[in-house]
């Protein structure tokens, strides 16, 4: 495997930062100089991150627990955190994995610099920041169905971390949806998050999900013999709603916990919205197919 990489995209404004599996775009916006040092910042950070994950790997992939275990990294320790707090569900630290390492450069592009905006986007999962008065438009994705493409976050939403899960994604899921979005206080809390409530827009049992145990596509995943999903067929529209209604409450639950600030549910063309943040604008046509906290 190749060591960690650094190099400018094509608009020279953002920097694509690769090691391993990890591949960030990183883009800041403020006073030139200060970019710079922060770029400089990042990069630098991100020689080591995936190597302590490593070093800590097998821990990682076991199950987290309400009580958080200690971890070397920080990156590591961030992972843990994020899904301490829903470990009443199974769920291991590498739920947030791809979150946490967002938080982790992005907390270093930011340290001592003054910027009035910036993210690190880690294949769809991203980390914010936005100083006072500030706001950033996010594309989202599943979506399709008439809903808007696109969600405006402001400084004064609270909102630092956007991640998207799925079983089209490249994780695996327990669960059907299309795609499932969500917004919190950190790009961990987001992914974490977003992983539980993908895996509960389900049909447990339906003839026409296929599902293969993690193991025999991955024998180190840390989802073990639990079975996830390779493909789902033609579904009622009914079965639809109530696959989307059984994930929504998941989100609804979460919202009112104070661990979200927002969801968006996507499958076979139908969606539930969770939360005050608008995060797509309702489909005209149907509206009983999207649901308003």
């Amino acid at each position: 495997m190749n060591g960690p990489q650094a190099h400018w995209l094509a608009d020279g404004r953002r920097l694509h930062l690769n090691h391993g599996p990890i591949d960030l775009i990183v883009e800041a916006f403020g006073e030139a100089g200060e970019r710079r040092a922060a770029y400089s910042q990042a990069v630098e950070r991100f020689q080591t991150i995936l190597n302590e994950l490593v070093e800590e790997l097998p821990e990682l992939r076991r199950p987290a627990s309400l009580r958080p275990r200690t971890f070397a990294g920080p990156t590591a320790q961030r992972m843990e955190v994020a899904v301490s707090l829903l470990a009443e569900s199974f769920i291991t630290p590498m739920a947030a994995v791809a979150g946490s390492v967002a938080d982790e450069v992005l907390g270093s592009l930011l340290a001592g610099r003054r910027l009035d905006r910036a993210y690190v986007n880690n294949g769809g999962d991203s980390a914010i920041y936005l100083g006072r008065g500030q706001s950033m438009v996010l594309a989202i994705a599943g979506t399709g169905h008439g809903m808007a493409d696109r969600i405006t976050i402001r400084a004064e939403d609270g909102v630092r971390g956007v991640a998207t899960s799925g079983w089209r994604g490249r994780s695996f899921s327990l669960g059907i949806a299309d795609a499932v979005t969500v917004l919190a206080r950190s790009g961990a809390e987001a992914d974490a998050a977003a992983t539980l409530i993908a895996n509960a827009v389900d049909l447990p049992f339906h003839p026409a999900i296929h599902r293969v145990s993690a193991r025999d596509l991955a024998p180190d995943s840390d989802l073990g013999d639990r079975l996830v999903t390779q493909g789902v067929g033609a579904l009622a529209p009914g079965e639809v709603a109530q696959a989307l209604d059984n994930g929504l409450a998941v989100a609804e639950d979460f919202r009112r916990r104070g661990l979200i600030a927002a969801a968006a549910l996507f499958l076979a063309g139908q969606s539930r919205i969770s939360g005050s943040v608008a995060l797509a604008a309702p489909n005209k046509h149907n509206a009983k197919e999207t649901a308003h906290a």
